[in-house]
């Protein structure tokens, strides 16, 4: 088997470099940029030290851009970002390119194997249709397939003329060096039950958590946009409690360990929810509904209070600000971090822009500061300049108000003490609760 890989971002290269290990890989993207840097056995992401990207090559793994390269596998697999626009409805047009891309090169007895995000039934009614029309193939399904019971597995190149499609969702957790790509459980699933049981068995081999073979595609695609759509439900519900106790003057943190200690209370806090997972699948799904005439209240109420909580913490530093005299507008505010998460450098739909803009609005001078976050990608994507240092000691002296957004461990070494004027907003509860003027 020959496997090429399309898309070489937080997804791709730990999946091409999990099967290097057993199986001939070449890394596609359509970015040289990005082709130069890893040849150079350096991953901008950090999912991978540039002592594994050197041990792929060292295993014949090849990193491309080049069409030709690609036309010699026999299994393809996409893992392209599915993002949403501004009006929050699923954007695909990478995932289009991507199966034009893949079409072009397509051969009989081919297998194309989709892990990018998507609602239940994309994969069959968008990305297929492509792939036949680019290819002049056909789509080979149980309905259609040539040889029911094929032995071997796959039917020969020469028995079929059409190519095989499965879907197996990402499940990779950017800055989490613990579960790793062969150490979380994979869900796959195949165009013909042959197939699914074929490309189960390729994840299989370089998955050593295992792998759990979904009945179809569709039940493949489902249950991967729900895992995110339940926990952005699930935060919603700890986020609508912070706005409620912060009312009644109760820390809700304090409310959530003391609920915490019976054994069945889920541990969730309250906090922003962004990046291209949580804050982005659960609008693949209520797309889906409302073009079966379903309208999805509880997906969309959970998004809408998420979607407003960076509105919320401005206006909460804000009055904290005011309490402690000082004038809002020309007012300098720290913030320290601007990627989605932490001790990772993905900044795509990071929700701290929404308390950066709102401030921003009041009149304030923000100064944002992150030793993880590409600063001309910063630039590039939200339109401001990075501090390029701080010192260890952040002067509270110069800001009115300093905002704890993003909990890497680099700001542990920060010392934060200094004038009581100085408003410290802890939106992660990161810091020492006693240091701190308020928190979600």
């Amino acid at each position: 088997m020959k496997i090429a890989v399309i898309g070489l971002g937080y997804v791709g290269l730990p999946l091409a470099h999990a099967f290097s290990d057993r199986y001939s890989v070449v890394g596609f993207d359509i970015a040289r940029w990005r082709i130069e840097e890893l040849r150079a056995g350096y991953d901008r992401t950090r999912e991978l030290s540039e002592a594994q990207v050197r041990e792929a090559l060292e295993n014949g793994m090849r990193f491309t851009d080049s069409l030709d390269a690609i036309a010699e596998c026999n299994v393809y697999i996409v893992t392209v970002p599915t993002p949403i626009d501004a009006h929050k409805t699923p954007d695909l047009t990478p995932l289009i390119k991507a199966s034009q891309t893949v079409g072009s090169v397509l051969k009989s007895g081919d297998i194309v194997i989709y892990e990018s995000t998507v609602y239940p039934g994309c994969t069959e009614e968008v990305c297929v249709p492509i792939l036949e029309k680019t290819s002049g193939l056909k789509y080979i399904t149980s309905q259609n397939s040539p040889t029911p019971n094929p032995q071997p597995l796959t039917p020969a190149a020469e028995e079929v003329d059409g190519f095989f499609c499965g879907y197996s969702p990402e499940r990779i957790n950017p800055g989490d060096k613990e579960h790793t790509v062969t150490k979380i459980l994979k869900v796959t699933s195949g165009s013909t039950p042959e197939i699914a049981q074929k490309i189960d068995a390729l994840y299989a081999s370089v998955i050593t958590a295992g792998t759990h073979l979904a009945p179809s595609i569709k039940v493949a695609e489902a249950a991967k946009v729900i895992e995110n759509a339940q926990r952005d439900i699930n935060i919603a519900f700890v986020n609508e409690l912070a706005l409620i106790f912060d009312r009644l003057g109760i820390d809700t943190l304090s409310v959530l360990e003391a609920a915490g200690t019976k054994w069945n209370f889920l541990p969730f806090r309250p906090g922003l929810v962004g990046g291209h997972c949580i804050g982005v699948d659960p609008y693949y799904l209520t797309y889906k509904a409302k073009e079966v005439g379903y309208h999805p209240e509880v997906i969309l109420a959970g998004r809408r209070i998420n979607d407003n909580m960076g509105i919320h913490v401005a206006n909460k530093v804000v009055k904290l600000m005011i309490h402690k005299g000082h004038t809002v507008k020309g007012a300098k505010v720290l913030v320290l971090g601007i990627t989605f998460k932490e001790n990772c450098p993905d900044i795509r739909n990071s929700r701290v822009i929404d308390v950066i803009r709102e401030l921003q609005d009041f009149g304030c001078a923000v100064d944002v500061y992150d030793p993880w976050a590409d600063s001309g990608e910063v630039k590039h994507e939200y339109g401001l300049d990075l501090l390029t240092t701080i010192d260890r000691q952040a002067t509270t002296d110069n800001y009115a108000a300093i905002i704890l957004a993003v909990a890497h461990d680099a700001f542990k070494t920060l010392d934060l003490d200094g004038d009581d004027s100085t408003v410290l907003y802890d939106i992660k509860s990161f810091l020492d609760p006693e240091r701190v003027d308020g928190r979600l």
